[in-house]
């Protein structure tokens, strides 16, 4: 009786412990995740300002059609980019938390 307890015991601690680690995991992908789509908002925000004021000082139409379309270039590159940046972070981000999940399993067998 008292060794299946203590087998208890053990099993529910290490439940506690794969919790809280895949909590953490969980944690610290989304604050990356979260400080990554903050940085890309600021540039994004930064560069559409200058590009306004870049096309308040045009002096002719031709001027203007190619500040904007040197900022449409540039937004959509930075966006491909930042969605294939995210899109790797997805993947780790899902990679990371599901290991504390594996190992418990694999600690099982």
């Amino acid at each position: 009786m008292i060794k299946s307890f203590e087998d208890l015991q053990k099993l529910g601690q290490a439940n506690t412990d794969t919790a809280m680690r895949l909590v953490g995991e969980w944690s610290k992908g989304w604050q990356t995740i979260a400080t990554e789509m903050t940085d890309y908002s600021k540039r994004s925000f930064e560069d559409g300002t200058a590009t306004f004021e870049k096309l308040l000082s045009a002096k002719t139409i031709e001027q203007a059609f190619e500040i904007q379309s040197s900022y449409a270039k540039r937004a959509y590159e930075d966006y491909v980019q930042q969605l294939t940046k995210m899109g790797g972070l997805y993947s780790e981000f899902a990679k990371e938390a599901y290991k504390p999940v594996e190992k418990a399993f694999a600690a099982r067998r």
